[in-house]
Parts: C-alpha cells; structure tokens; sequence
C-alpha cells in the first residue's frame, strides 16, 4: 500500500546483520507441526488494514493461523530487513508486502520469489489495473513477482477548525476551489500563516516535495530520478528540478512545520493540533486517524490536491520461495489482493483499490469517511484511479530519493541554501546509485 518519506539508514556491518537474523527471523513464516494447523506470516509495513480480512480467511480455513509482522510506518526498518531474510535464505514471512518504489530491486532477484504464474495468476490479471499488473512482472514478462494490493491516488487533506480560526473557507468544494495550481497553494498558505493561528500550513516539506514530483513526472516523461533505460537523471529531469524549485517556494514562505515524516515530533503534531494540510495519496487517511486520534475526528476534510492527479503509493504481495508453506502463502495473498480483499482494505484503513472491480463497487463509489467530516473518499479517490499515471522507478530509486529528500529537509532547516541543496541532492544522488 503505502509509500513514505524516510530516514537514511545507517549502513550496517554484516555481522550486525548476522546477529538480527539470528534474533529475528522465524524460519520463513512457518512454525506449525507436520500433522497440524500451520501458520503464515505475513511482513508489511505501515496501514494496510487487513485485520479483518485474517479474521474471515481464518474462519474459512480452520488450518491455518495467521501472523501479521509489521514495522508501523517506517519502510527504513522494513525493507532492510526484507532484504536480510531474503539473502540469507531465512526469516521472511510466508508473505511479504513490496513497496512500488522498492519493487524494481527485488525484481533484480526473481529466484528469490515463487513465479505466481505458475500457480494461476495470469487468471487474475482482469482484476488489476493494467499498469498494475504490469508492474509487478519481471522485464522479460516471464514472472510475476506480486500481486498488486492498492494505488495511490492524491488529494489534499486539511483540517476545518484550523480553517476556521483563519478566516477561510471549509467547504471542501470551495476550499479545492482556492488552489487550483501549487503557486496558488502557496497564497493561500501565506493567508493563513497571517492569522496565527498557532499552526503550521503544512507538516513537511518532503511530504509535498514528493507529492509535486509524482503529479509533474505521471502528466510529463513518466518518470523520475530514473529514466525508463534506467539512467540516473536526477539533474537532468525537468520534472524534479521543477518540483524542488516549488518546494524551495514553500520553504521560503515559511509554511512548513518542519516535522520530520513519520517521527515522533511530526506523530505529535497531528495530536496537538500543529499543522493544517497534508498532501494526502488514500492511504493516508488511516495514517492521520491513528496519529492524530478519536478527538480529531469531524475536525479533518479533503479536498483537491492543487496541480489535480498524482500517484503516490502502491504495493504487492509476494511469496518467498523460502516459505514452507508456499501454496497456502499463494492462496492467502491471492485472496488479500482479490476485489473482495481490495474493498475490505479500503474500508478499513483506506488504501484505494488496485482491482477495476472493487474501484466500480457501490462500497467504494458510495464510500464516506465520518472520521473526515463525512468526505465522499469513494468519489474523491476511486473516480480518477482509472486514468493515473504511473511513475518509473529505477533500481536504485530508494536510496536515491532519500538523498534528495535530505537535501530538500537540509534547507528546509536553514542549513542549506536552495542552491546548495540542489548540489547535494544531484551529487549524492549519484553516490547512492552508484552503491
């Protein structure tokens, strides 16, 4: 589901890694007896809602027992980790949750997955958006890696009561209606920063630098650090200089909270009241109803993301072949990425919809968010996720947009000029794709 701002990971020694495999790992997934129920382990990270979906898997299928391990937001503790388990050939879960921007460097080791084609899958390709599918197949066609669980798209969310105190609009319609381009995000950010209020315009200069880059690379090349032939382009694409120079504009009007995504500070700012929009991709919704809790709710709407569309988000699950308990892991995760699954997802934690069907479904169409002031997220989310435009990801596109994303928090905190961020983010760019 989920994709997010992160935190550069320190490199870590291999003896380090030794030793959190050897305190970690569960021996792929299973722990069951030869002779009796087994259990399937399924590693995600962040919200992806399927609680309920184990529940009613479970009641139908008395044998299996499922175990969910999960890292919370932080897709800097989960994937290194992934990563571990699959090297060493042990410790993954029985089913495992990819990132999209991740998704191109485990597709640079298919033997470490089960080919799904092999058990089906090319069955089930009517029930996810083309470029879906597409996406979780290896260049050659020959094997699906995943199956895609949820898309990203965008929208704006905003909280009314700060609005209020402001003295602007809160109707969403007429709220979407006060920016219509990110320069006139920008003014009306400036308006509010006038009155106050005692909060920020926005959580973090990251979170909309990501989002402006998304929406310009899916309506221009298609891509962004890396280009389709997988050249590194970070200082060469338009569409990246062109989202830092807006989110320099940002900065520079002084809107940002400047709370690191996904701390504890910026957790804590959602709680305490301490900004007033969010760029919002679907997922997002359940992100900021954990965070900013029960007492917010009413308080929260969404309107449209300035600049209009944008991707941010998606993932799949995938099967090791180190699971022991390959078919059922198949089955599982087969059923978790189905229509039915997709709309349980959605309901839950809010991740739209991957699979054409569950996006036509009155349960998603007809949906509204009480938690958002009753916002119509069924209409808001699902009628543009048909016509998204995805965005390229190179093999290295992890490391290289944490790079960038530090440069861009480095000016933001007032220790680098714009320019010089720039520099940075261009040069160890390169460093990171060159690792």
């Amino acid at each position: 589901m989920l994709t997010f701002t992160r935190r550069r990971l320190a490199a870590v020694a291999v003896v380090a890694a030794t030793a959190l495999l050897g305190t970690t790992a569960c021996g792929g997934g299973g722990d069951a007896a030869a002779d009796g129920p087994i259990t399937l382990t399924v590693d995600v990270f962040g919200q992806f809602g399927y609680a309920g979906l184990y529940q009613e898997y479970m009641a139908s299928h008395p044998g299996v027992k499922i175990v969910e391990r999960g890292t919370g937001g932080n897709l800097d503790e989960y994937s290194p980790k992934l990563t571990q388990w699959l090297a060493a050939g042990k410790g993954a879960g029985d089913v495992v949750a990819i990132e999209e921007g991740l998704l191109v460097e485990y597709k640079a080791n298919p033997q470490n997955f089960v080919n799904l084609l092999d058990h089906g899958a090319a069955d089930l390709k009517g029930n996810f958006l083309d470029w879906k599918w597409n996406q979780g197949l290896t260049a050659d066609g020959k094997q699906l890696i995943g199956l895609g669980t949820d898309v990203g798209g965008m929208a704006m969310c905003y909280r009314t009561d700060l609005f209020a105190k402001a003295g602007l609009p809160t109707d969403r319609e007429a709220v979407s209606k006060l920016w219509p381009t990110w320069q006139d995000y920008i003014k009306v950010g400036e308006q509010f920063t006038a009155k106050k209020t005692g909060a920020s315009f926005l959580d973090a200069a990251t979170n909309t630098f990501n989002t402006i880059l998304l929406q310009t690379a899916g309506n221009s090349s298609g891509y962004s650090y890396y280009d389709t032939s997988n050249n590194l382009v970070v200082g060469s694409n338009p569409a990246v200089k062109q989202a830092y120079d807006t989110t320099m504009d940002i900065i520079d009007s002084g809107l940002s909270g400047k709370y690191g995504s996904w701390s504890e500070e910026w957790v804590s700012a959602f709680k305490q009241s301490k900004f007033a929009t969010i760029a919002c991709p679907a997922w997002m919704t359940g992100v900021i109803e954990g965070n900013a809790g029960a007492g917010a709710k009413g308080k929260w709407d969404i309107a449209q993301i300035p600049g209009n569309g944008g991707n941010w988000g998606g993932s799949f699950l995938a099967v090791p072949k180190q699971s022991k308990h390959q078919a059922e892991a198949i089955e599982l995760a087969k059923f978790l990425t189905s229509a039915k699954g997709q709309i349980g997802a959605f309901k839950a934690k809010g991740p739209l919809p991957s699979s054409p069907q569950a996006l036509e479904d009155p349960a998603i169409i007809d949906s509204k968010n009480a938690y958002f002031s009753e916002a119509p997220v069924g209409k808001i989310f699902a009628e543009g996720a048909k016509s998204l435009k995805p965005v390229y990801m190179g093999p290295k596109n992890q490391a290289v947009r944490t790079e960038v994303e530090n440069a861009v928090r480095s000016v933001e905190l007032g220790k680098r000029s714009p320019e010089q961020g720039w520099s940075d983010a261009v040069a160890n760019a390169e460093k990171a794709a060159a690792k």
